[in-house]
């Protein structure tokens, strides 16, 4: 058995290291005493579940609740525009960035699939790898997306030779099983909120008894629908009946009984029947009720509003109540997220460069209250009526550049009136 400590030559680094002194730092590390408290605490984390079924991206995935609320923040996020600006004279401009196409080209993701994938693997995984491409000239020329378990995270050692930009070396392993050391200089990791500063807390991990709870519901309403008793009634004959006589029997109940021609009929059916309807059990009616219980759960890991994920039932803030629900998602819950993403980014630009996700659009009001507060800003000398028109898609006004309730520019007197 090996200890999670401890790494065999599987884990050492390739021998085409192109910096000896980086295969020193990431040389196999002695054994060490560990309390028998960390032990245990670390063979207990990440292990099963109370469920008993296997907990990974695919099985949640399958989760209805699980893919709508991981589609509706990553696609939600990665719609809003990545703007890349800068500070200057007062005013804040906006800068072409390697952020407009992060993966420098047409045979790439494209900017609302890279952002999509890396909001993913924040969601699932707690942890999202960009791995830095540079162009001949040492610019940096796009940023590729690492799946999390192809990524090892671990902490320098104080005797290693070389400290690493970051404090942390990760190690890469690609579809072909080889692997490369990096540090900051050449990878980007951004975190969700992690205990330790390594890496990210992964919600398949810590929300496996939850999700794991809601797959083997899953799971046990199929069998049910599959294996269960879901016929209507059960008709029992007083006297014994011939096999044939059974399957005639069946079919008078059904013809004269089932269909909406028969409905407010009378069924005469010439045997002597006892007939009991089949009615779903207090404990399946429980089953259902916990599955729809395991909706709510979801959506409380995620911090989505039940109602986006299509479950209205005991839905009673309607009205402002849910348009408010709705605005804040965008506050409570993809602020957080976009604001590790813009951060992490912002280090790969020059100096009063920063990027910045634009929540504009995603809070634009409707058409009639923003026309009535373009207005408004417009009277109050807030901004110029051009200005008011461009947030409208209109071509400017002759003379429009100029606020209202500003003085006007002064004009020049003529030299013979200066002279008088």
């Amino acid at each position: 058995m090996r200890w999670p400590w401890q790494r065999s030559e599987r884990d050492a680094p390739p021998a085409d290291a192109p910096e000896p002194a980086v295969a020193t730092a990431l040389a196999p590390r002695a054994n060490v005493d560990i309390p028998p408290s960390i032990i245990a605490a670390m063979l207990s984390a990440g292990g099963g579940n109370y469920s008993g079924v296997n907990v990974d991206e695919t099985s949640a995935m399958g989760l209805s609740a699980v893919y709508r609320a991981v589609s509706l923040i990553s696609g939600t996020i990665a719609q809003l525009p990545l703007r890349t600006l800068r500070e200057r004279g007062g005013r804040l401009d906006r800068v072409p960035s390697v952020f407009d196409d992060p993966q420098g080209g047409f045979s790439g993701l494209t900017r609302f699939e890279w952002v999509e994938t890396i909001m993913i693997h924040l969601l699932l995984h707690g942890n999202a790898y960009l791995l830095h491409v540079y162009n001949g000239a040492g610019g940096l020329f796009s940023l590729m997306p690492q799946h999390p378990l192809h990524v090892e995270v671990f902490w320098p050692r104080p005797e290693d030779k070389v400290w690493p930009v970051g404090n942390r070396w990760y190690r890469v392993t690609d579809i072909w099983g080889r692997q490369t050391v990096h540090d900051a200089t050449t990878l980007t990791h951004v975190s969700a909120q992690s205990p330790d500063g390594l890496k990210g807390l992964s919600p398949l991990t810590i929300a496996r008894n939850s999700f794991g709870t809601a797959i083997a519901g899953e799971r046990g309403a199929a069998r049910m629908f599959s294996n269960g008793a879901l016929m209507s009634g059960l008709a029992v004959p007083d006297e014994d009946l011939e096999p044939d006589e059974l399957v005639v029997a069946k079919q008078e109940l059904n013809r004269h009984m089932l269909g909406w021609e028969n409905a407010g009929s009378i069924a005469v059916v010439n045997r002597k029947l006892t007939f009991t309807p089949w009615t779903m059990s207090a404990a399946d009616a429980q089953f259902l009720q916990s599955r729809q219980f395991s909706i709510e759960e979801v959506a409380r890991w995620f911090g989505v509003p039940p109602h986006l994920l299509m479950q209205t039932d005991k839905q009673t803030s309607w009205g402002t109540g849910v348009n408010e629900q709705n605005r804040g998602l965008g506050k409570f819950t993809l602020s957080p997220w976009t604001s590790r993403v813009e951060q992490r980014l912002s280090r790969l630009l020059g100096v009063q460069r920063w990027c910045e996700f634009d929540f504009a659009g995603l809070e634009r009001p409707n058409v009639e209250t923003e026309i009535d507060l373009i207005l408004k800003q417009v009277a109050g000398g807030l901004i110029t009526p051009n200005e008011g028109r461009a947030l409208r898609n209109l071509a400017p006004l002759p003379g429009g550049d100029t606020a209202r309730g500003a003085a006007p520019a002064p004009t020049e007197e003529p030299a013979d009136a200066l002279a008088a």
